[in-house]
């Protein structure tokens, strides 16, 4: 990745670090951005799915088991509670996840893959490694 140079760099030596920090993360974020951009494109063609329904998903399938507490997905992922909430049941309407209540904690809520969210994953995860592919360059091995 390739960080600009700040138009202050060379007039400043002594904020040079900060500014090359700066320049770093407005890559990164430009980076993420644009990537996020095509991704949420790509994955709302193909399989009508926003980026955070994809994420969801994919999180429920990295588990080690059958279902997830929302407490620990929204600590896993970029969500608030509440937007995840709210992507959790555009899901459930959708039928691709289901939630339950715990039996030992009403309050604690599960969310588990159904068979039609495993399948649609499954497609979606092609698109979503077509688009990195693309846009991310190979890690080097």
């Amino acid at each position: 990745m390739q960080v600009q140079q700040h138009a202050y760099a060379g007039t400043m030596p002594a904020m040079e670090p900060e500014v090359a920090l700066v320049d770093r993360w407005r890559s990164l974020l430009s980076s993420y951005n644009e990537i996020a951009g095509h991704l949420e494109r790509s994955l709302q063609e193909a399989h009508s799915l926003t980026l955070s329904d994809f994420e969801t998903l994919d999180r429920l399938t990295t588990a080690d088991c059958d279902k997830r507490r929302m407490q620990e997905l929204a600590a896993a992922m970029y969500l608030s509670q509440s937007a995840l909430s709210r992507t959790v049941a555009r899901l459930e309407k959708a039928g691709l996840v289901e939630r339950t209540h715990c039996l030992d904690d009403r309050r604690g809520v599960y969310v588990a893959l159904t068979e039609a969210g495993l399948r649609r994953h499954a497609e979606a995860k092609k698109t979503q490694l077509a688009v990195l592919g693309a846009h991310l360059a190979p890690v080097p091995v």
